[in-house]
This record gives structure tokens, sequence and C-alpha cells, in this order.
């Protein structure tokens, strides 16, 4: 078995321009005679190398304002806003110019490769196609690929791999069949969509530090979509949280978990399980429902499940840099309400 290739490891750079700039993004869904506010005014930044984790309860719109940028969403979705790479605009850009960059841009990888890979076909078949729909390369030179694609993605025996069907992989090896599909173009950001989600503990742990053991060979940057708060501070250098369709913090990872401002965010935080906790107890939970993303609330929307608000919530707290390099919309930012 030949070696694996060595690749010279890329230092992060977070004093240059953002690789990937997302700027006032809106993403709005008619349904049913109803307008679905999914994302409303997301901004951020992200740098290359840099691994940035965006979390949030299901429906918060991280994956919608992902899909966003590269054109995967339905035709019922409205798009408007700005996102850019090293300058170039996506956001309108025609479908024949986002094919380009799929893949080659930005890849993804999906929570479920049960339901993302053909059961038909071998599994190197698929990372064959993927490498020839990215570049004029002959048969053979693509089967190489795939081959040293699968070895990159640390998959035991790749050449008998590539001959496998998925039904014939565990759940792991089958992520990392699809994180060696996103790989085929090399692309310079790859989004990892719930990407462990499915897997046991071991296997998700397994997963993470291939990513980010890519991540530092590949000099790629990451974004990894959870609603996990304790992957995000295992792994993530910057997390962005959201609620209803907006970004409410923003920081870098060792600055956020230290200094926790959202009151959303210390909720996600205190409904974490933790060994200390009483045996046969009750796991605390955030009360309510988000809101409705086709009737917001006026004001702040975390309002109606927070303990700390106030007659001051019904005006929306801005989201600003409040302290630097940290970002929070929060009239009561200490943990303390009107009367605290």
């Amino acid at each position: 078995m030949s070696a694996e290739p060595a690749v010279e490891p890329v230092t992060p750079d977070v004093t240059g321009e953002p690789l990937l700039e997302v700027d006032d993004l809106h993403v709005r869904f008619s349904a049913r005679g109803r307008q679905i506010h999914a994302v409303n005014g997301l901004s951020y930044r992200l740098h290359a190398g840099r691994l940035l984790a965006i979390v949030g309860e299901s429906g918060a719109g991280k994956s919608v304002g992902v899909r966003a940028l590269v054109g995967l969403l339905p035709h019922s979705a409205h798009v408007s806003g700005s996102a850019r790479i090293d300058g170039t605009e996506l956001i309108g850009l025609p479908e024949r110019e986002l094919r380009k960059v799929r893949g080659a841009d930005i890849a993804m990888v999906f929570q479920d490769p049960t339901r993302s890979l053909n059961p038909t076909m071998r599994v190197g078949t698929q990372i064959t196609e993927a490498v020839r729909a990215h570049g004029d390369v002959d048969r053979r030179a693509a089967r190489d690929r795939a081959v040293e694609l699968l070895r990159l993605v640390r998959l035991a025996a790749p050449e008998r791999r590539f001959l496998a069907y998925p039904h014939q992989l565990s759940g792991g090896m089958r992520q990392r069949v699809m994180i060696a599909i996103a790989l085929a173009a090399q692309p310079r950001i790859l989004v990892a969509d719930e990407a462990t989600t499915a897997l046991d503990v071991t296997t998700q742990a397994q997963i993470m530090e291939l990513l980010l053991d890519l991540r530092r060979r590949l000099g790629m940057a990451v974004i990894m979509i959870t609603h996990d708060l304790g992957l995000a501070a295992s792994y993530a250098e910057d997390v962005l949280v959201m609620y209803a369709g907006k970004a409410v913090e923003y920081a870098p990872a060792g600055t956020l978990f230290a200094r926790v401002r959202m009151p959303y965010t210390r909720a996600l935080l205190g409904a974490l399980p933790v060994l200390e906790r009483e045996p046969h107890t009750l796991l605390p939970v955030i009360p309510g429902q988000p809101p409705d993303l086709g009737s917001l609330p006026v004001g702040c929307a975390f309002r109606f499940r927070c303990g700390l608000a106030s007659d001051e919530c019904v005006a929306a707290p801005p989201f600003v840099e409040h302290e630097p390099g940290h970002w929070w919309a929060c009239w009561h930012p200490d943990g303390r309400g009107a009367d605290g």
C-alpha cells in the first residue's frame, strides 16, 4: 500500500482578509400563502483555516443560511443580502456559475450518509463521478484519485473499500466516504451539516478528529453546523449562536464560553448533560417553544422564554460588538433582569 501523500500544514490566517464574508443575509420561503422568515439579517466572517461552529436549536436557520450561499434551496426560497468568497458575490449568481462554486469553493457533508449515497452504486464509482465532475481527467486517473481520497479519510484497505456498496460499510465508514466525495475538488470551505449527529460518541470523536486533521493538512476553512454546544466547545475556534433566524452571539470559542452574554446561549449550555447531575433527575430544558417564523414577535424573539425578560425587551436589541471580538444581542448580558 502506498504511503499517504505528504501535505504541508497550513496555518490559519486571522489577520488578512476573510475567505467568506456574509452580510445581512435573508432567506424567505412562501408556503400556503404565508411568508416564512428562515434567516433574518445574518452576518459573519470566516477566515482561511478556521473552524466556525454555527449553533442553535432545530429551526434556528443554521442549515438554511449556509445552503443559501450555494443555491441549495427550493425554488420557493427568496434570498437577499450578500455572501462573498474572495470578493466574488454568490447571491444572485446564475446556476451555471454556482455549479463551479459547489465542490470547488464550498463542499458539504450532510447528516445522514445513508440517504446521501446511492445504494445501487459502489462507493468508488460515486467518488470517481465527483472527481470527474470537477476536472478533465480520464477514468483511470479518477479511480486513482478516488482511492487516494479514501486513504486520506483514513479508511483501511482503500482499494477494497472502493469496490464496496454503501450497505457493506458502517455508519462511520459511510460518513468518511461522504467526506471523500466532498474533498474531490479540493474545496476551500467544507461545511459539516450535523455530520456526526447520527453516529455514536466514539465514532463522532473520530470523525471530528479527521475533519480537524484534514483542515490542518489541506488548509481548508470548516463550518460546523450543530445543535450541540459541547461539540462546539471541544472543536471550534469561533462560535456563532443563532435563534429565530438571527445571530444572537458571536465570538472566538474561548471568549464566548468564558463570558457567555446571551441568555439563550446560557440556556443551551445549561441543557447539556453533565456527570455531576443527580441520577434519575430530569435534564433541564429551555421552557416554551421557538417562535413561529411566519409570525415573528416584535422585539427580542427569545423574550417569551427568557427569565430575564423585561419591558426593555419589547425593542429588539442590536447585534453589535460590545467587547473586542465579542458580539451579542441582549439588553441583559450580565445575567440580571431589570430588577437584578
